[in-house]
């Protein structure tokens, strides 16, 4: 039985792999950094601390990683408050999962990023705990962030069920063994091996029903 579930942010709820992609980018390129093809997905599902040390060892910066990762995300805080990049049907698949379970957020997005979010998308009072990355051991793939969302929940991670969009964080929910809902990132689409992995493989946000997580 399921007792709780726990959304991923970026690219599920929000469109937003790509603006951290553009970002990124823009840094490297302002600062001479070597941007490469795989940068973007090298990176995704990790944690601040992990990105901003990857920017500077593989990407070139010269700045130290505590100095890179402010700079990102102030550029990502000025750009959802002039619009905020909402995948359709997000606010209508928390309010609908929220009103028959209690919800968690695991991302690996920056705490005031996933605070900002939440609050201008409206949904930040249907979350009963959220979890940055930067707030664990090791970023997804690796469990920590579910598993400590699941602890914040007070749920066994047996019994609840994650949502996820990327190949890091499909494999992170199942290592941390929930069940995984899938909901492939449109822009940077899981790998076949992560995709397997998932318990339940949805086209789109429209179809995250109660009956998709729990049949």
């Amino acid at each position: 039985m399921i007792e709780g579930v726990v959304f991923d942010l970026d690219g599920l709820l929000l469109d937003s792999e790509q603006v951290w992609d553009t970002a990124r980018e823009q840094l490297a390129r302002e600062r001479g950094g070597r941007w490469h093809a795989n940068a973007q997905r090298d990176m995704m599902g990790m944690s601040s601390g992990e990105w901003s040390r990857y920017m500077h060892d593989v990407i070139g910066l010269p700045e130290p990683p505590e100095e890179i990762n402010p700079g990102i995300v102030s550029r990502l805080e000025a750009i959802y408050r002039d619009r905020l990049p909402v995948l359709p049907g997000a606010r209508e698949a928390v309010e609908r999962i929220g009103a028959r379970w209690p919800l968690a957020l695991a991302s690996s997005s920056n705490r005031e990023l996933i605070e900002l979010a939440l609050g201008l998308l409206g949904v930040a009072e249907l979350f009963r705990a959220t979890v940055s990355s930067e707030e664990v051991g090791r970023g997804k793939p690796a469990p920590d962030v579910y598993l400590e969302a699941a602890r914040r929940l007070g749920v066994e991670p047996a019994r609840a069920a994650a949502v996820e969009d990327s190949h890091n964080g499909l494999r992170a929910a199942k290592r941390a063994g929930l069940r995984v809902i899938a909901i492939p990132n449109a822009h940077f689409a899981p790998g076949p091996d992560a995709l397997a992995e998932a318990d339940v493989v949805l086209d789109s946000l429209d179809n995250l029903t109660p009956e998709a997580i729990e049949p």
